[in-house]
């Protein structure tokens, strides 16, 4: 039976749970709606203006699956104690580097293997270093030195991604904490576990909802925001997916 959930409070990690590209177009940079009952994936629209993902020489759209942390968030009133700023308001991003490409929503279980620290625009905007747990791969990565190992030029590839893909779009390039480097597995699980404590306290209430987030869910237990799954189901009838 097909159940209906949100993408971003109804899957528990670890457990990858993407705004993956396909079958959009290929330059829609799709995000998981965080202001949209039940957190559809649509493509992102900032400032009015739709987003596109553009191609930066020598990279063709994105160099991995790229996705994000269900049940996490990124507190945009609590200063990250590690890059000295606030959060971006969102689940943490994820790049699944395996070989297998994913489809849009796909769900995936995942190995964590790292973490770099993006700037973006002033805000935290952690991406975290992941693979499919069945991809080929899988069993010779266990921590961010393997990604060197295995996939040499990788690390180097996706922090140099990161810092200029908004430059065509007029943006300047982005930043790093801790100068570009990979933090390790070990230090990755500590952002997780302390962005899904922000997540938990958001999701039950405990903190003021000032950002408009939407939080109905229908599996998240004792949550103020769970609804029946009936009432969810009638949401999503009425998603508009926006076309141009």
């Amino acid at each position: 039976m097909t159940r209906t959930c949100s993408g971003s409070h109804a899957i528990s990690s670890p457990y990858l749970c993407g705004s993956l590209r396909l079958p959009f177009p290929p330059s829609w940079l799709a995000m998981i709606a965080t202001k949209e009952a039940l957190n559809p994936i649509k493509q992102d629209c900032k400032k009015g203006k739709l987003r596109f993902v553009h191609n930066c020489f020598p990279y063709h759209g994105y160099i991995w699956n790229y996705g994000a942390l269900p049940q996490t968030w990124e507190d945009p009133n609590h200063k990250d104690h590690d890059t000295g700023c606030m959060g971006d308001n969102d689940p943490i991003d994820a790049c699944e580097i395996g070989t297998m490409v994913a489809s849009r929503g796909e769900v995936k279980q995942v190995k964590i293997l790292g973490t770099v620290a993006l700037i973006d625009e002033g805000e935290t905007d952690w991406k975290i270093l992941c693979i499919d747990v069945n991809d080929p791969q899988a069993e010779k990565m266990n921590d961010v030195e393997d990604i060197e190992k295995h996939m040499p030029g990788l690390l180097k590839a996706t922090v140099q991604w990161f810092k200029i893909y908004k430059i065509p779009a007029g943006s300047k390039e982005n930043e790093f904490a801790f100068n570009g480097e990979a933090k390790n597995k070990e230090f990755a699980m500590k952002i997780i576990k302390e962005t899904h404590e922000c997540w938990s306290n958001l999701i039950m209430k405990k903190l003021e909802n000032d950002k408009g987030l939407a939080c109905k869910n229908i599996s998240v237990e004792k949550s103020p925001y769970r609804i029946p799954e009936d009432e969810a189901a009638n949401i999503l009838n009425h998603v508009s997916i926006l076309l141009l």
